[in-house]
């Protein structure tokens, strides 16, 4: 019963995507078109969510008798278990994917209908589009409402790897809610390009509806780092992996974008590149779930293999085909009269490095399947490749982050006064320099990355100050006023972007110095015996046998000092699954401010109390989640609606020109 009612579900939602599609792109904009076409993608959203509330209690019941059930489900799993089982495996997952894009066009929805009604409608034509190919997936090649005969009384539960740390209950939904979001922007997108629309509202639609998805995507890049950092025990947190650049990839092209409708907003100029991009991030999207839901590329972040790749690039090749057409309609104006200005250059210089890096990227991503798929040939780029063309870019994408917001948005009139702006800073960036050098690093682009990072975090604070220090001497408001509305009320988009350029110079500080200047040190340790690392000395006490619901953990039990001093006991162990021949590790990390004490167990043998211990100091990891959750939060910042507040009664007019002017940057 419950596999029957989820299938006419999932037909219910595939008919309302596809006739809503079809009203929405056939239909005049009249108020009847408009209303049926909200009806039928209201009927798809609720459907889908239907469909996913079903299959989740029949995860929770363990109804071995639904297929998709049968195949990721177990008795003896935890219930958080069994909930993200949801989205452990490709009929789960697509399911997933239907639920979240769901949710997304019934807030699109709403939102849109302040729209002009031709853009309303395409819009909701363009997702009900994504939506009619995802309820095909669902409804045939990844069908998860199967039926199972005879029912069998257990199941093998998901890949062991998605049961070993709750980020795994965190991480996939963030990641779809990025991936999915940008399908909202690339409507809203299509309906501007199909209507030669270009106006300030459908902007600030594409604008905020992309800020929500990169949002969420810098967040599930950092989630899926610092997964793999606490689960799979080699001490790092990126490997260039096929997947983890599969979700780079769109956020890469997502921040060009954002960059370049800013040009457009103030100048009139770059629209067909700023939709160009907005079309490329959500063409990767569906790329990157090629990549990681076909099978063809091997990762540790894929959990699947599947028969759906073709379909998927089919798709993808109709979406390409798709855009290329809107981009071909749309017609070739002439820009504003007047040379480029000085930001607008910097802004164009970053959107060039951001495409170079995306390219860069996706080559080296793509041309090893490409050289099997034509020779027959398996062939591998590695690590070396990604880290010798990525780090020359980013270094300049840091040091343009410092001198972009220095210079005018018109011509530069005096060099010397930008010469004086930029003084401070790059006397900040050599102190701060020979400061590493002399702490003793020495490897060369950490330190020229943390001199870059002072310079550009100098320049980054003084910018969202700028607006406090205006108000506080030209309004004499007191200095909590003048930060509350200088920065909040006024200068909200101005200090999420700050924000957001300050979380990623603390990245670019962190990632140079954690990928350079950690300490590693194996040892074999017999029961009471010790092992040193830097300052720390490492005893293990025993070796303990846990049987738990879902696995058999042997875990280490490791006594830390600190010079002589007691810290505590660290449980690093190894995780045996049923379904699964090999233990699966798990690292045990005692993280502080500066640095992480990372212990990981490359063997373990409870029965001689005998192991084989991984330890690593790894500097200035923790600085990365805590600085990309503040890229998250400037985006978010930046995304909210401007509040509606009017200034008190002794706010000049005078001044405010050109404090709007400021705000504006």
């Amino acid at each position: 019963m419950t596999a029957l009612l989820g299938r006419t579900l999932i037909l219910v939602a595939l008919f309302a995507a596809v006739a809503g599609a079809l009203v929405a792109f056939g239909g005049k904009p009249a108020h009847k078109t408009v209303r049926l076409a909200r009806r039928l993608s209201d009927t798809f959203a609720y459907a889908m969510i239907a469909a996913n509330l079903l299959m989740i209690a029949a995860l929770l019941g363990r109804d071995f008798s639904v297929g998709y059930v049968a195949q990721v489900g177990a008795i003896n799993q935890p219930d958080w278990v069994a909930f993200v089982s949801l989205w452990s495996s490709l009929e789960g997952s697509i399911l997933f994917w239907g639920l979240v894009l769901a949710i997304y066009i019934l807030v699109a929805t709403r939102y849109a209908r302040a729209l002009p009604a031709e853009i309303e409608l395409r819009s909701i034509g363009v997702w009900l589009g994504c939506a009619g190919f995802f309820s095909f997936l669902i409804a045939a090649p990844a069908q998860p409402f199967g039926t199972v005969s005879p029912v069998p009384p257990d199941g093998p539960g998901p890949n062991p790897l998605l049961q070993n740390h709750i980020l795994m209950a965190v991480h996939p939904p963030m990641l779809y809610l990025g991936y999915v979001g940008m399908t909202i922007p690339f409507g809203f997108a299509a309906a501007a390009l199909m209507t030669r629309e270009s106006g300030a509202q459908i902007i600030a639609f594409i604008r905020r509806s992309l800020l929500a998805a990169w949002c969420f995507l810098t967040v599930a890049i950092m989630l899926g780092g610092w997964w793999a950092y606490e689960v799979l025990g080699w001490g790092g947190y990126w490997a260039w992996d096929p997947v983890e650049n599969a979700s780079f990839l769109p956020w890469l092209t997502a921040t060009a974008a954002l960059h370049s409708i800013i040009i457009f907003e103030r100048r009139g100029r770059l629209r067909a590149w700023s939709m160009t991009l907005v079309l490329v991030s959500f063409l990767l999207t569906i790329l990157g779930t090629f990549m990681t839901r076909s099978g063809v590329f091997n990762s540790v972040h894929s959990f699947t293999q599947s028969e759906i790749g073709p379909t998927i690039l089919g798709f993808l090749a109709v979406a390409i085909l798709f855009s290329v057409g809107l981009l071909a309609i749309e017609p070739r104006t002439t820009d504003e009269q007047g040379g480029q200005g000085a930001r607008e250059v910097g802004f164009l210089t970053n959107n060039l490095l951001l495409a170079v890096l995306t390219l860069t990227i996706l080559i080296g991503t793509v041309f090893p399947l490409l050289v099997e798929a034509i020779r027959g040939t398996q062939m591998s780029v590695g690590r070396p490749y990604f880290d010798r063309m990525a780090v020359p870019i980013g270094f300049a994408l840091l040091f343009l982050m410092g001198i972009g917001p220095v210079l005018p948005w018109g011509r530069i009139e005096s060099r010397s006064s930008i010469l004086r702006r930029l003084l401070a800073p790059l006397a900040a960036g050599i102190v701060a320099a020979l400061l590493a050098a002399v702490f003793g690093i020495r490897n060369f682009w950490t330190v020229v990355v943390i001199g870059g990072a002072a310079f550009t975090m100098w320049v980054t604070l003084a910018e969202i100050s700028v607006p406090v220090r205006q108000r506080a001497r030209s309004l004499h408001e007191s200095w909590g006023a003048a930060f509350r509305r200088g920065l909040i009320e006024r200068g909200r988009r101005r200090t999420g972007a700050y924000l957001a350029h300050a979380g990623t110079v603390l990245v670019f500080v962190a990632i140079a110095i954690s990928s350079t200047q950690s300490t590693r040190s194996e040892a074999m340790l017999d029961q009471e015996s010790t092992m040193q690392i830097g300052h720390y000395t490492l005893e293990l006490l025993r070796v303990d046998v846990v049987r738990e619901p879902h696995r058999l953990a042997s875990i280490a039990r490791v006594r830390v000092y600190e010079e002589g001093r007691l810290l505590g006991v660290m449980s690093p162990r190894m995780n045996q699954y049923e379904t699964q021949r090999d233990p699966v590790g798990t690292p045990d990390v005692y993280t502080r401010l500066t640095h992480d004490l990372y212990l990981s167990t490359m063997s373990i043998d409870p029965g001689a109390q005998r192991v084989g211990l991984l330890a690593i100091i790894n500097p200035a990891v923790a600085w990365i989640w805590g600085a990309t959750f503040l890229i998250a939060l400037g985006g978010l910042f930046a995304a909210l609606p401007r509040a509606v507040i009017r200034s008190r009664a002794h706010d000049s007019s005078a001044v405010e020109p050109s404090l709007a002017g400021e705000l504006s940057a």
